[in-house]
């Protein structure tokens, strides 16, 4: 009996570790293992890297447990005129940029790397009247929902592209004769770069 246990338990330990080793055997840079998306917990930094292209800058900590992906972030879009990503009553006649601002999210993976998430948004944007060149501050809570999906490259640094939607309650302000109307709902892509910096499998 205790011969029959012996062999038992060396079968299974043998087992466990041949599989174990044909699993690592799958690991590559571009694969690795365990896989990106098989994470416990992980910090994550990332940013609009864009951002940083008109002038201005964006950062964000991620912290994601399990599924569930909670991110903070702060931005500010320099020259970056957000006013075309406006629908519906977008004005031409103004320029809206984003001024330094941060930012709330909620996230959850629904299939490997693909997330979708909610925010909550406390924005300041400056508008300018082209003719004049006059620019005035305007605030702006923002709601709303993306998806995106991160392309890891080996095991830390990924690329996360996605589309947001941003929605607003009426918001305005008077250039002279003039009334500006902030759009009620922005369609915005994205392209963040990031680094997972470390991860609990």
């Amino acid at each position: 009996m205790k011969m029959l246990k012996l062999i038992i338990i060396i079968i299974f330990v043998s087992t466990y570790s041949a599989l174990a080793q044909n699993d690592s055997t799958k690991a590559s840079f571009w694969k690795p293992y365990p896989r990106t998306y098989d994470v416990k917990q992980a910090l994550e930094i990332e940013s609009l890297v864009p951002m940083f292209i008109t002038g201005g800058f964006h950062f964000a900590a991620c912290y994601r447990y399990e599924k569930f992906r909670f991110r903070i972030s702060v931005i500010n879009g320099g020259k970056y005129d957000a006013e075309p990503a406006g629908i519906k009553n977008a004005s031409s006649d103004f320029k809206r940029y984003y001024k330094t601002s941060p930012g709330f999210f909620l996230g959850y993976n629904v299939w490997k790397n693909l997330e979708t998430y909610t925010y909550f948004e406390l924005h300041t944007f400056e508008i300018e009247q082209k003719t004049t060149g006059i620019k005035k501050d305007i605030h702006s809570t923002d709601v709303g929902g993306g998806i995106s999906y991160q392309f890891f490259i080996g095991q830390y640094f990924y690329i996360q592209p996605g589309f947001h939607i941003y929605l607003r309650k009426d918001n305005s302000l008077y250039f002279d004769n003039q009334q500006y109307k902030i759009p009620n709902i922005d369609l915005s892509p994205v392209l963040r770069l990031g680094f997972r910096y470390w991860k609990k499998n």
